[in-house]
């Protein structure tokens, strides 16, 4: 209950104090879905037209298309064959090291064929992480609602381009030398092979729930979640988002302790809302057996943002994980303070810094961990 509390009040202060870094930010931004901009209902990898044209024309400082409307640009090859994306590097200083690194992060190649109006077939290969992602949707239920088969990421919470953020994968032990997972499973490795099925309801939500084997990890045993998304706009003003995720999985995980023959059951809330230029975002998540079996250890996360002016945001986001809410001294928790800048159509660059913080027992001294990063990424 008191981690619940402190979620709340940090959630309130942002409110009050301003600025976001996730994707659902430009969702909620223009009162949209996950689907109005990406080709996967849930959001993520490949660019639909919608999202081709909001990289092209309405995010960047400055447009190729406004000098030429009739610029001969496009995403596909022939009909219906359309590619995309996305490379990120990174120069990175960390004060724990005492040294800076350049750092390649995401290779990623997308292909899409539409096949019929009405299914779609997906790939994508990041070079960088040896990742990759395969799948058939068709829409072919009531409502435009879909099936998924394949290769891809699982529909859990808040779906940001942010690993580190500890409701998604967490530092992956790169940053700092704790040798202990901090954050949740949802790591850039992390997809299952399987199926998933998802129901429109009405016009402002989605119901997902799939079933599959994780790839990147040694079993078999299959990965059970499901999800709810609403999105509502209010008085076509204020742009909502809430809903809420459960997920069931087995076997070894990455810098856990946790048999393999043992159950994790992980489940959580989310909201966020966007007015004009602002947006928020909050996350928080519970995950039973985790870390260590007869343990609960939650993940938080909190981001906002603000539009300055065209193709330049200021972020904020607050970070929380807790390996163990019953012990004392052994959370970790993040602040990052930088800013999103659209010079130009499909060219992003971000300068943050990222304060980290431990809960130490009087009379000890925090490790000093802060890092501060300029991240350049290149999209289509």
């Amino acid at each position: 209950m008191r981690n619940i509390k402190i979620f709340l009040i940090i959630f309130i202060t942002l409110i009050l104090t301003g600025s976001e870094y996730a994707l659902p930010r430009f969702a909620l931004r223009m009162g949209a879905s996950c689907a109005d901009c990406h080709v996967n209902p849930t959001g993520g990898a490949m660019r639909n037209r919608g999202g081709w044209h909001y990289g092209l024309r309405v995010l960047p400082l400055v447009s190729p298309y406004q000098r030429d409307q009739n610029l001969p640009m496009d995403d596909y090859i022939g009909k219906n064959i359309q590619f995309g994306f996305d490379y990120r590097t990174q120069y990175l200083y960390s004060q724990q090291f005492g040294k800076t690194t350049f750092q390649k992060m995401q290779g990623s190649v997308y292909l899409n064929a539409k096949i019929l109006d009405s299914i779609d077939v997906c790939a994508d290969y990041d070079f960088v992480n040896a990742n990759w992602e395969g799948f058939a949707i068709a829409h072919i239920l009531p409502n435009y609602s879909y099936i998924k088969a394949g290769t891809f990421v699982p529909d859990y919470g808040v779906l940001i381009d942010d690993h580190t953020a500890y409701t998604r994968g967490g530092d992956l032990g790169y940053l700092f030398t704790t040798g202990t997972r901090q954050g949740l499973i949802y790591d850039p490795r992390y997809n299952i092979t399987g199926v998933e099925v998802g129901a429109n309801i009405s016009d402002f939500g989605l119901l997902t729930a799939s079933v599959g084997s994780p790839v990147s990890l040694s079993f078999t045993d299959p990965t059970y979640t499901a999800s709810i998304h609403f999105n509502p706009v209010i008085a076509n003003k204020v742009a909502v988002m809430f809903g809420g995720s459960y997920t069931n999985f087995k076997g070894p995980l990455i810098y856990t302790q946790v048999p393999s023959e043992h159950k994790v059951n992980m489940y959580g809330g989310f909201l966020g809302f966007g007015v004009d230029g602002f947006t928020l975002i909050g996350e928080y998540d519970i995950a039973k057996d985790y870390i260590l079996t007869g343990t609960n250890s939650s993940a938080q996360m909190v981001e906002a943002s603000y539009v300055l002016l065209k193709g330049l945001e200021a972020d904020l986001r607050y970070d929380r994980f807790d390996p163990n809410t019953s012990a004392s001294y052994d959370e970790v928790s993040r602040l990052v303070v930088g800013f999103s800048f659209y010079p130009y159509s499909f060219i992003e660059i971000i300068p943050e810094y990222r304060f980290q913080f431990h809960a130490m027992p009087p009379g000890q001294t925090a490790p000093k961990e802060d890092s501060a990063l300029l991240q350049f990424h290149f999209y289509y």
